[in-house]
């Protein structure tokens, strides 16, 4: 009888050195399958020149009260305005049944800085850069944005008063660095 215990410890160790051939294997597999993927997931970041892209800041002293410019962010069209307070009453009465995107000044702009209207320069109906950012240019009936492609008429907070365009103009994440100074992106 001593050689079945002697036979049933060795298949006792024989299952034992085989679990760990099985998780050495397993190991080891698992650690190349990461040395071949972790580069190539590397290669899908974005290059330095579209992290440059990523944010811009704006100086935004210039800008009298009622004027806006143009700049860009990320290819794109921003418009920077800053409202009258004549501008500011005049978007706040607006009833929000009136509006197709129900959003106030308020959900648009940046607490104490109501004044600041910042936007992307792109018409939500097809992608058009609408009008009334420069001196003289057509402001629309609603005396924000006109986009003259298709009629989008946007009002004094951006918004989507009249034409085809679906919604407002969208608002791009930024932030106040300074009283002078806007950082978007």
């Amino acid at each position: 009888m001593a050689s079945e215990s002697e036979a049933t410890a060795t298949i006792e160790d024989g299952v034992r050195r085989r679990d760990f051939i099985n998780i050495a294997a397993v190991s080891f597999a698992g650690v190349g399958a990461g040395a071949v993927v972790l580069p190539l997931v590397a290669q899908m970041n974005p290059s330095a020149d579209v992290l440059a892209l990523s944010s811009t800041e704006i100086d935004i002293s210039a800008i009298a009260s009622g004027q806006a410019i143009k700049t860009s962010w990320r290819k794109q069209p921003v418009f920077v305005r800053n409202l009258t307070p004549a501008e500011i009453e005049e978007a706040n009465r607006v009833p929000m049944g009136d509006l197709r995107d129900a959003e106030t000044l308020a959900d648009r702009t940046k607490p104490g800085k109501e004044n600041w209207l910042i936007t992307l320069g792109v018409c939500t109906h097809l992608g058009c850069v609408p009008l009334g950012a420069a001196e003289g240019e057509n402001r629309g009936d609603f005396g924000g944005y006109f986009c003259p492609c298709h009629g989008s008429h946007y009002d004094t907070a951006a918004r989507i008063r009249k034409g085809p365009a679906p919604t407002n103009l969208v608002v791009p994440p930024y932030d106040f660095t300074s009283d002078t100074v806007v950082t978007i992106g």
